[in-house]
């Protein structure tokens, strides 16, 4: 007998095993998607694998990266404002090219939706040829509630205060890195923002947080916002509701904006 035959016919034994064992669970899995006799998750409502948890919803992505997916609330598709309102009546920003152009003096675009959790996907390009610096070069903001502020500006090559750069949460968190690409050129936000919540008396049961990528690059990664935006100040809570309006900040830059679109998030079955 050859002195490989037993390690050969050991490992053919392991093989069948192991075979025989996941036809197990797959011919089971086929008679019963789920199980009623394992433990319960803390919370105690599910089971692990529970047979009777609903299916999650079926979403059809976009057809490409950036694309708005089938459940999306699109707020801009290229063609109109219809979707938007200004401080005090109809916006006033411009549409050009398939973009929303920010107006000097306009005031800010705010969404006539109004959301809680949700996922934001939107892009932007600074002006080109680039003028000005620091803070005075390709400024905007996207603000959740009107008050927590992604700050927009034009840092390619552009030094400012670190909590004052491209997808930082403004005045708090500077971006985990600068993922800009040059002026003129479009820059993707896909952000997570999960709402603050408050209590009865107005006090804040659970801070908000947000994850920010920049051109598909982590920047922000569930960072607790401190409060609403504030400039030379700290951010601070007050009480409101769990919906609000999305809102695009006038800083006197022609910022160009697109592909506008939100995703509601709900919380798990």
């Amino acid at each position: 007998m050859s002195p490989r035959r037993p390690l050969l016919t050991l490992a053919a034994t392991l093989v069948a095993g192991a075979s025989a064992s996941f036809g197990y669970y797959l011919a089971d899995d086929a008679h019963k998607p789920g199980y009623k006799d394992t433990p319960h998750l803390p919370g105690g409502k599910w089971r692990v694998h529970d047979a009777d948890r609903p299916q999650p919803p079926v979403v059809a992505p976009g057809a490409k990266a950036g694309d708005a997916p089938s459940d999306a609330v699109v707020l801009f598709d290229g063609k109109d404002l219809s979707k938007w309102r200004g401080d005090h009546g109809d916006a006033a920003w411009d549409v050009a090219d398939g973009a929303i152009v920010a107006r000097r003096g306009a005031g800010s675009l705010i969404s006539r939706e109004e959301f809680g959790d949700c996922q934001l996907h939107i892009e932007w390009a600074a002006p080109n040829p680039p003028k000005g610096d620091d803070q005075g070069r390709g400024n905007s903001g996207v603000m959740f509630f009107g008050r927590y502020e992604i700050q927009v500006l034009d840092n390619y090559e552009n030094p400012t205060y670190a909590d004052g750069t491209a997808g930082a949460v403004y005045g708090q968190h500077p971006p985990l890195a600068n993922a800009l690409r040059p002026p003129g050129e479009w820059q993707s936000y896909d952000i997570l923002f999960t709402a603050p919540r408050f209590k009865d008396d107005g006090s804040v049961e659970t801070p908000a947080h947000v994850t920010v990528l920049v051109n598909g690059v982590a920047v922000q990664n569930h960072a607790e916002i401190f409060g609403a935006v504030a400039f030379r100040d700290l951010g601070r809570y007050s009480a409101h509701g769990p919906k609000g309006p999305l809102v695009l900040q006038d800083h006197g830059n022609p910022v160009r904006f697109r592909n506008i679109w939100v995703r509601p998030i709900g919380e798990e079955s």
